[in-house]
This record gives C-alpha cells, sequence and structure tokens, in this order.
C-alpha cells in the first residue's frame, strides 16, 4: 500500500476545556493507483482525514505511513511526502492569490526548487492536463475566471508539483451541471489517463458509484463500512440510510423494483446496467 493508516484517532483542542474527538482508531490503507472515495455525514472527520493523509496534521494516536516512511517520525522528510501528496480544500479558487495564471500555478514547483524551462514545462503540463491553453491563459489574472476555470487552476497548481496521489474534496461543489461534468471528466483522466491515484470525498453518490473502485463510509469518526460501490449499495441501504446518507437514485428504482417482485439485480450503480438489465428481463419473458 502507499498511504497506510495504523489505529489512527485525532482531538481537537487536547487537554482543554473544547476537547473533541473527531477521528477514532482509525485503520486504512490506500493502494498507489487506486480511486478511493470517502462518504459520511457533515461532521463525519472526512476533512480532518483528507489533512492526516499528507501530514497537514499529526495524529493524537497512531501512525501515518507514505510510502512506507512514519510521516511524523521522520519530519525532515515530510516536504518529500507533501511533493506525493496534493491536496486541493473544498471551493479551492477561494485560496487563489497570484495576480497571474502562470504564476498561481508555478508557485508550488518554484517553492519547491524548480527554476528556469523545467518550471515552465511543468506549468505547460499541468495546463494541458487541466484543458486551459498556455498561451491564452498564462498572463490572465485567475480571478477573471469562471467558477470552473478557477476550480481548474487551483488542480493545476497542484498538478504542477506531479503528486502520486491526488486529494480531492467536494471538487464538484456549487458548480452548474455543465462545468461538473467538465470537471468530472478531468478527474476519470487523471485516473485513467495519467494513472494518479485519487481519494474524493463528495456528497454526490452517483459521483461516488460512477468514479470510485472503493468507498469508505464514514460515521461520527469512524469507518463503518470499506468496500466496492457494487457492495455497499447493493447490501446496506439501511444502514446508510441510519448514518443520513442516500444511495444513487437508479440504485434505489431497481431495490424498489426488486420489493415489487422484479428479478432485477440490486448491485446496479447507472443507467446503462439499469437498460441493460431491465432488457434482459424483458427478453426472458417473451
Amino acid at each position: 500500500m502507499f498511504i497506510d493508516l495504523k489505529n489512527v484517532s485525532f482531538t481537537y483542542n487536547l487537554n482543554m476545556p473544547f476537547e473533541t474527538e473527531v477521528l477514532k482508531s482509525l485503520n486504512i490503507s490506500i493502494n498507489k493507483g487506486e480511486f478511493v472515495g470517502i462518504i459520511g455525514h457533515t461532521g463525519c472527520g472526512k476533512t480532518t482525514l483528507l489533512q492526516l493523509l499528507n501530514g497537514l496534521l499529526e495524529p493524537t494516536v497512531g501512525n501515518v505511513f507514505v510510502d512506507g516512511i512514519d510521516i511524523h517520525k521522520e519530519k525532515n522528510k515530510l516536504r518529500e511526502i507533501r511533493k506525493k501528496i496534493g491536496l486541493s480544500f473544498q471551493y479551492p479558487e477561494n485560496q487563489l492569490f497570484e495576480e497571474t495564471i502562470f504564476k498561481e500555478i508555478a508557485f508550488g514547483p518554484k517553492n519547491l526548487g524548480l527554476k528556469g524551462n523545467n518550471l515552465i514545462e511543468n506549468v505547460k503540463k499541468a495546463m494541458k492536463m487541466v484543458d486551459l491553453d498556455y498561451s491564452n491563459y498564462k498572463e490572465r489574472s485567475p480571478f477573471n475566471l469562471s467558477g470552473g476555470e478557477m476550480r481548474r487552476v487551483a488542480i493545476a497548481s497542484i498538478l504542477a508539483i506531479d503528486p502520486e496521489v491526488i486529494i480531492l474534496d467536494e471538487p464538484t461543489a456549487s458548480l452548474d451541471p455543465q462545468t461538473r461534468n467538465k470537471l468530472l471528466n478531468l478527474i476519470k483522466d487523471l485516473f485513467r489517463c495519467y494513472n494518479k491515484t485519487i481519494v474524493l470525498v463528495s456528497h454526490n453518490m452517483e459521483v461516488i458509484a460512477e468514479l470510485a473502485q472503493r468507498i469508505i463510509v464514514m460515521e461520527k469518526g469512524r469507518i463503518v463500512l470499506n468496500d466496492t460501490p457494487k457492495n455497499i449499495f447493493r447490501n446496506n441501504v439501511e444502514l446508510l440510510e441510519e448514518v443520513g446518507l442516500a444511495i444513487p437514485q437508479i440504485t434505489s428504482i431497481v431495490h424498489k423494483l426488486r420489493k415489487m417482485g422484479k428479478p432485477i439485480r440490486t448491485d446496479i450503480l447507472n443507467i446503462e446496467e439499469a437498460k441493460n438489465e431491465i432488457l434482459k428481463i424483458a427478453r426472458n419473458n417473451r
């Protein structure tokens, strides 16, 4: 595995009057080349977990290993670790600050020591990955862009350091449907074409079901489920509802059809699967 959390707990305001334990005895492994979705009700500890994954926070109890390194016992390697793991916070465009898009995207690799043509090439590559034309965008202000373009600039600023793992916290929040779909296609490309390991937090069950190979479900700082999307949404409808989560709409429909006595699979996650299954049942009933 590439990232490994062992018995990790985290408490805010430790030993103070408002001490709050937000993560409790987590054991999580994420393999290189994997796409992992993390879901859970607001306040369950997802964002805190993401900050532990790349060393922004140190666990109160337990150990975080990245590529075999205990990142808080070998603090001299923390900078190297953060180069391997890029983290995009929710609404990352709120963190833009440079006067041009080039300077914004170049900020990370420049601080890691990249200079000259190597720096320019890294920026060009990152902009190409998010479908921003270098010549047309490099001198523009990041504050004069659409919401979707700003989001892509923020992601490009992470890609410019060439991380092996990309962590995305609600990357499609507050985007219109068309812009959201473009961003989701970008995330697919990062995984399939550029071989990035992806960790995605989202409240959108359809997105998680479509993209993730494995889903981690959190509730009150603990992991309650850790399995494939098909197993999660086929076998745990009542549990998901108990922790304030829904299942994909199409999956909900096939569960209802099953209760009505229709011989339909309940591990269906998208419309195309549902169509093929219904056609199959119709052919068998002729």
